[in-house]
């Protein structure tokens, strides 16, 4: 491969598809203790300089979507309405049952589905064999299902979760319609499985069936990993950051490929970090992932596909407005987030 001469950051632009930016860490809270003042204009600040022209704010569940459409409203970015498998036992807790807590979600995607800060999909939402300590297979398969009737409902793409459960999460998927053309039979329109860790079969099995997968430094842990996201073809592919989570370590398989990250990029995607006691302006937070990352992971997803890193990038970002439908108004790469 003829490596290609970087100038700087502001050459590339991106959309970090998952970002959990309600989470008090970004306000300088950690378990519930302040550890620094509130930091989240600086966590902005490096996206923009990063190359980040928006972000989508995952929704996790009722409350969660909640916070994220008003953040995303503040901010100018979109965001999910959902629920994530590990927290479905909500919909049976919730105060007039599963049917009640569903009807609150679909009121809060009616409600939301124009103008700035917008629902563009359905979820966080899926399966997670995990950890199901939170809540059984039963469940999260149930609830599963009834969100999948939201994005038939509201033509909206989905934005799935998949640990340790790819054959019940492809059967639920084709038995609600899913199972081609991303759901466009049934009135879906399609989605990406978010942090995508399975296999290069797995992979190509979603993508069969008209998914995207997105991936991000949990998706790069392993030298598996590693050849899945090969597998992953880049018209397929979205990236993201799973911000505060999902960092890329010097631990993880992706180091070999971060190892020749440009310096004039490098500063941007991975600046120098402290501890949260000791954070000051122009340092993140040692251990607290932020979207300014993204770039790390789409350069590893050129060094694995041989392709320039300009070309990973438009094809992600334009991935990324096809499948939200989102409008974004800054199309200039030398320019920033709004």
């Amino acid at each position: 491969m003829v490596e290609q001469t970087i100038a700087s950051a502001s050459s590339f632009r991106y959309i970090d598809i998952g970002v959990n930016l309600t989470d008090p860490v970004f306000r300088g809270t950690y378990y519930g203790k302040k550890r620094h003042e509130d930091d989240m204009n600086a966590v902005l600040d490096r996206a923009r300089n990063a190359g980040l022209k928006s972000m989508i704010i995952t929704g996790t569940s009722l409350a969660e979507s909640r916070g994220a459409l008003s953040l995303a409203k503040d901010l100018g970015f979109f965001c999910t309405v959902g629920c994530h498998p590990t927290r479905a036992a909500e919909f049976d807790k919730f105060k007039g049952g599963p049917e009640a807590y569903l009807k609150a979600l679909d009121k809060l995607v009616a409600s939301n589905l124009h103008g700035k800060g917008r629902a563009v999909a359905i979820g966080e939402c899926g399966l997670d064999y995990d950890r199901l300590h939170f809540a059984s297979p039963e469940v999260q398969r149930k609830h599963f299902r009834s969100q999948l009737s939201l994005a038939k409902k509201y033509h909206l793409p989905l934005f799935l979760h998949s640990r340790a459960a790819h054959a019940d999460f492809v059967k639920i998927l084709r038995e609600e319609g899913f199972g081609e053309g991303g759901g466009t039979a049934v009135g879906g329109k399609g989605g990406v499985v978010h942090s995508f860790t399975g296999s290069p079969t797995e992979a190509s099995e979603l993508m069969d069936m008209g998914f995207y997968l997105s991936v991000n430094g949990c998706s790069l842990k392993t030298e598996e990993n590693l050849q899945t996201a090969k597998a992953i073809r880049p018209d397929r592919v979205l990236l993201e950051t799973d911000a505060p989570w999902c960092s890329m370590t010097g631990g993880h398989a992706s180091k070999q490929h971060l190892a020749s990250l440009p310096p004039s990029l490098r500063e941007f995607y991975f600046p120098p970090s402290t501890k949260p006691e000791n954070c000051t302006a122009g340092k993140t937070v040692k251990g607290r992932n932020e979207p300014c990352a993204v770039g790390g992971v789409a350069w590893v997803i050129h060094k694995l596909h041989e392709i320039p890193l300009e070309t990973i990038t438009e094809t992600a970002f334009k991935n990324t407005v096809d499948l939200f439908g989102l409008e974004i108004e800054d199309e200039d790469p030398s320019d920033s987030l709004g």
